[in-house]
């Protein structure tokens, strides 16, 4: 991701969060999307108040940040 929000999380935040992130299912496909990527999406969403579908393309896919949100 090459633009910084305000709602980001810095680098030491994210290593103490990134032990709480379940890791992919084995036997499963692995994962290919960045899982701080959508961490931070889910937060740009909660501080801007904006819909789903209003994510900036930085972000991977509104789709896939619910998904991650829902689960």
């Amino acid at each position: 991701m090459s633009t910084s929000y305000p709602s980001n999380l810095t680098q030491a935040q994210w290593e103490l969060l990134i032990g709480l992130i379940p890791a992919a299912k084995p036997g499963g496909r692995p994962c290919r999307v960045d899982m701080q990527a959508v961490v931070n999406a889910i937060l740009y969403i909660l501080c801007a108040g904006c819909a789903w579908r209003m994510l900036p393309s930085d972000f991977p896919c509104w789709k896939t940040v619910y998904h991650y949100f829902r689960v």
